[in-house]
């Protein structure tokens, strides 16, 4: 029993001094990174624990980095801000798309319109930015109202287009006042019951009712309203044929992904591609704004995402187009009509 205890204390012993002997480069990435993330912890512990999980991160970013250099992946990551966490901490806090019943809402006929499949020539490329329909990248900080902010960014577009204004729209609004149409505030909802909360509310503008990025008491003001939601229309499931179309035809359109992996997490440029990402489970909304190829002919989505300009390139990630559905893309698009 003394053997044993003995043993115990050695290891915890050699656990803790592993922060000791680390080796000095990764001290000096470590200390740079916390300087350029404002990355402060309330304790020692905290801070080994992040440390732990930011070398980690680190050799994913090393090894993955490797491998696109030897052409062995289609995308390279970074040390960015979310490099402390681990995997599931990420998911919990960013990737809150609701999952409950989604087949049943996904069924529901009352108050949307689902597109016909149709065979029509567009352009081989777009991208809504050049076009002035899209507002700059957002960031949702610690609130997980990334529903929010893909439904802000299709009804901005459909603003634009109709009205000839570029209106930046309320995510907070949805996250204080939509919880009667399902949503959860930073606790995760649907885009499509956004949409349903503004046919009968209406939006605001984000001047008129600010983000904080954390959930409160609504605060809605008819008076205020920018425009309101006619309806919405949903893309035949898992046509990416029909998602080019639509977004080709119509402008910027909501979509839902599986973005549970490291690689998205830490992305940074290049085309995303996971052959391991589900096209049914679906946890973090977007927002594509175009698409096109690359100088090897790859086809890749535009898409906006709302995690600060410091993500990926600039705030947007590339996603690997008409390869299989690629993490659920074309699984779940839609777009509001006013």
């Amino acid at each position: 029993m003394l053997v044993g205890r003995s043993s115990l204390c050695l290891t915890l012993l050699l656990l803790t001094s592993t922060f000791a002997i680390r080796p000095p480069f990764l001290q000096s990435i470590w200390r740079g990174w916390k300087v350029a993330n404002n990355k402060t912890y309330a304790t020692l512990r905290e801070e080994h624990l992040r440390m732990r999980i930011f070398i980690n991160n680190y050799f994913f970013t090393r090894w993955h980095n490797e491998r696109y250099y030897l052409g062995l992946e289609t995308y390279s990551t970074a040390l960015n801000a979310f490099a402390d966490l681990t995997l599931k901490e990420f998911a919990e806090k960013y990737l809150t798309l609701k999952q409950t019943a989604m087949e049943g809402i996904w069924q529901d006929m009352s108050t949307q319109y689902v597109e016909r499949p149709t065979r029509m020539l567009v352009p081989d490329s777009i991208d809504w930015r050049k076009k002035g329909l899209v507002t700059s990248i957002k960031d949702q900080g610690d609130c997980g109202s990334c529903w929010a902010f893909s439904a802000t960014g299709a009804l901005e577009g459909q603003l634009k287009r109709k009205k000839g204004k570029l209106i930046s729209v309320s995510e907070q609004q949805l996250v204080d006042c939509s919880t009667d149409m399902g949503n959860e505030g930073c606790n995760g909802g649907y885009v499509n019951d956004a949409f349903r909360y503004w046919m009968r509310n209406g939006a605001e503008s984000e001047s008129d009712y600010p983000y904080t990025a954390m959930d409160g008491k609504c605060k809605f003001n008819r008076s205020k309203v920018v425009t309101k939601v006619s309806k919405f229309v949903k893309v035949p499931k898992k046509r990416e044929d029909q998602l080019k179309l639509s977004v080709a035809q119509v402008g910027p359109v909501s979509v839902a992904i599986d973005a549970a992996s490291s690689g998205f997490m830490l992305y940074k440029k290049g085309i995303y591609q996971d052959n391991t990402c589900s096209e049914d489970y679906l946890d973090h909304a977007v927002l594509v704004v175009g698409y096109d190829a690359d100088k090897t002919r790859q086809k890749y989505w535009i898409v906006k995402n709302s995690w600060g300009e410091d993500w990926g390139q600039r705030g947007y990630i590339w996603m690997a187009r008409d390869k299989g559905n690629m993490c659920g893309i074309a699984t779940m698009a839609s777009y509001p009509l006013i």
